[in-house]
């Protein structure tokens, strides 16, 4: 299989590119050649090869989920315009 101009004017179209013909040229080459190499895959045996996610089996290193405001609130109060009793003090935008 390989892409013809036809059809790599109609990825670029829908890629939003607008190519040259001499881009267009270049990418009927290189899209080919993908495809091509994506045949060659297909022709691998990998029916002894069990699925897997990760090359290395490790187990992930868990931490504990504790619920923590980090302590930062005059930080990050220090960075709002206006603050009023330890909260963000904004604009009344409902009537």
């Amino acid at each position: 299989m390989s892409i013809d101009y036809d059809v790599a004017l109609k990825i670029a179209k829908l890629s939003r590119l607008k190519l040259t013909k001499v881009q267009t040229d270049k990418i009927v080459a290189e899209l080919s050649e993908v495809l091509h190499f994506v045949q060659k895959l297909d022709e691998v045996d990998t029916s002894s090869v069990s699925p897997m996610n990760m090359v290395i089996p490790i187990e992930p290193k868990q931490r504990p989920d504790n619920v923590d405001d980090g302590n930062y609130r005059e930080k990050i109060l220090k960075n709002a315009p206006s603050a009023k009793e330890g909260f963000f003090s904004v604009p009344k935008v409902v009537e």
